[in-house]
Formats: C-alpha cells, sequence, structure tokens
C-alpha cells in the first residue's frame, strides 16, 4: 500500500471540502466535513480544541480525510493515518485556512476555545476511479 498522492488524483488535493473520518469513544466512526489545505506536501485541516473531533483524534490518533471528486463521483482519494495535532494558538494556520474559504475562523470559536493544526501522516492512500 501506498503513502503517495498519485499524479491522477493530486488534483483532487485543491478540492474544497473532504470528510474527516475520526473514531467515538465507543469505536464507532465520527463523520464531519471540513475545509483542509495540502500544504508543503501534507494535508491539514484547522480544528477547534473544544469539538468532539478533536477530542476523538487526541484520544485515538487514527482518522480518515475522504475526498470526492464532485464532477466525477465514482472517483476519489482516501487518506488514512495517524493524526498530529499541533497547537495555532496565533492562528497563523487557521488565517491561512480562512483566506482559502473567505471566512475567519475566529467567528467559529467561543470564548477560551483554541486552534488546533490536524496534519494526518498517511498510513494508507487510495486514489480510486471506478469509472475508467
Amino acid at each position: 500500500m501506498s503513502t503517495e498522492f498519485p499524479a491522477s488524483h493530486r488534483d483532487l488535493l485543491d478540492a474544497k471540502f473532504a470528510t474527516l473520518a475520526t473514531l467515538g469513544k465507543d469505536g464507532g466512526p465520527q463523520l464531519t466535513e471540513v475545509w483542509f489545505l495540502f500544504e508543503d506536501g501534507e494535508l491539514k485541516v484547522s480544528l477547534n480544541d473544544s469539538r468532539l473531533k478533536t477530542k476523538n483524534l487526541v484520544a485515538r490518533p487514527q482518522c480518515s480525510l475522504f475526498i470526492l471528486d464532485l464532477e466525477n463521483p465514482f472517483r476519489y482519494l482516501d487518506v488514512r493515518g495517524t493524526a498530529r495535532i499541533e497547537p495555532d494558538d496565533d492562528y497563523a494556520f487557521a488565517d491561512r485556512v480562512g483566506a482559502r474559504y473567505g471566512a475567519d475562523l475566529r467567528d467559529h470559536d467561543g470564548p477560551g476555545v483554541k486552534r488546533v493544526v490536524l496534519t494526518i501522516e498517511p498510513t494508507n492512500v487510495f486514489a480510486v476511479d471506478m469509472g475508467a
């Protein structure tokens, strides 16, 4: 199994949305649509530290980021891996995400909430095209 992003699906790394799958405390999946950036060869997501998905990742770092080709839903990229969580206290990464999406992520954070950067360290990358 590969951890490389194949050229055939690299365009999906510029997609606007992806589905982040985390594992809940009961072992079941928890899915959330997220904004993301592909930076320096890595998939990254800005998360609010009070959210369930963040708590799930801290407790159980296994995750998946699923990127569907909205033009051709038979084609997708599924990146499975381990979460690396780092503080984003100065909102440097959150501001880059916000710039891409025309939003200020501070608007989604309540008092006392902090931002973190989720970087997915791939263990498997599945590039699928069932229409080919």
